[in-house]
């Protein structure tokens, strides 16, 4: 069971700012981790399918590694994630759907015993594109189309009343039409006091090529909901490391300068241990590319 710090020591970008810079934690801790970073995720770690291996067995070591370290740095920690097509345990796929939501109930169940209040949750993931597959032992479609996404909702609600829950999907920031189902959803569960902010995906493929003005549009519609906003797993790329850079002083400013952000995410930083090639920012033996040069400087400017 992990309590939450407050206190953080001065030392990452965004130490001292309204909100929070935040990256990945795979299975250890980069020794310049906490030079960057004020908010974790688990890489894999936390995932449905890392932990209840077979059933009814919980092995948090992998997601331990990333909540051991917010608590001891006092930062938040992001609990990724309870509800996604992928990564789902195994065994899960034999059961009936009585025994489907059992096992999400009592998975949901064994990380509150486990980690008792994550500051952010991603209670559902990629609902739009890659949807559980027991959905039909959650509700299905049912009444409001997504009645498996409120099931969800609800059964993280009452095993975690204090944390924040999120919804989390890709494709939403530079796609009109998937971000109008999104703001969908996120009204029925706001209208059901269920969710608590929004999650966007923000990998190269969603945002190398787009424009400031998209990106605040977009942001825009989902701060109508009148819900907080978390872009999460953010990465870039380019065509050379000034091309990296170019692309990071388009699109980074906008989500950050947003009055609804109220903490971003990347996805990696290391070059070579990131999920997609050519996104680190910062190379295996320290050297800062451009882009973190840049990040740095523009970080402690706003």
């Amino acid at each position: 069971m992990f309590v939450y710090l407050v206190l953080h020591a001065l030392s990452a970008l965004a130490d001292g700012k309204s909100k929070f810079l935040g990256n990945i934690i795979a299975d250890s801790v980069p020794s310049n981790w906490d030079e960057y970073w004020n908010q974790a995720t688990a890489e894999n770690g936390c995932k449905w399918g890392s932990v209840e291996n077979s059933q009814g067995n919980y092995n948090w070591a992998s997601c331990d590694v990333t909540a051991n370290h917010c608590k001891s740095a006092g930062i938040p920690f992001k609990y990724h994630n309870f509800v996604w097509g992928s990564q789902e345990p195994g065994f899960i796929s034999g059961l009936g759907q009585a025994d489907q939501r059992s096992a999400l109930e009592n998975y949901i169940k064994a990380a509150a015993t486990h980690y008792r209040s994550p500051a952010l949750i991603d209670v559902v993931n990629e609902a739009l594109h890659a949807p559980s597959s027991i959905r039909a032992a959650l509700g299905g479609d049912g009444s409001s189309g997504w009645d498996w996404i409120v099931s969800s909702f609800q059964l993280a609600r009452s095993a975690f009343p204090s944390s924040k829950l999120l919804i989390n999907e890709y494709g939403i920031i530079n796609d009109a039409s998937e971000l109008s189902k999104y703001v969908q959803i996120i009204k029925i569960l706001k209208d059901k006091n269920l969710i608590d902010g929004i999650g966007f995906q923000s990998h190269q493929f969603n945002v190398n090529d787009l424009s400031a003005a998209t990106i605040t549009t977009n942001l825009n519609t989902l701060a109508a909901t009148g819900l907080d906003i978390y872009p999460s797993e953010l990465d870039i790329n380019g065509n050379s490391e000034a091309d990296q850079a170019s692309i990071y002083q388009r699109v980074f400013p906008p989500l950050w300068e947003h009055p609804s952000v109220k903490g971003i995410t990347l996805w990696g930083y290391i070059t070579g241990k990131t999920w997609k090639d050519g996104t680190g920012i910062v190379e295996a033996d320290g050297r800062e590319r451009q882009a973190m040069t840049w990040l740095k400087a523009y970080i402690q400017s706003h």
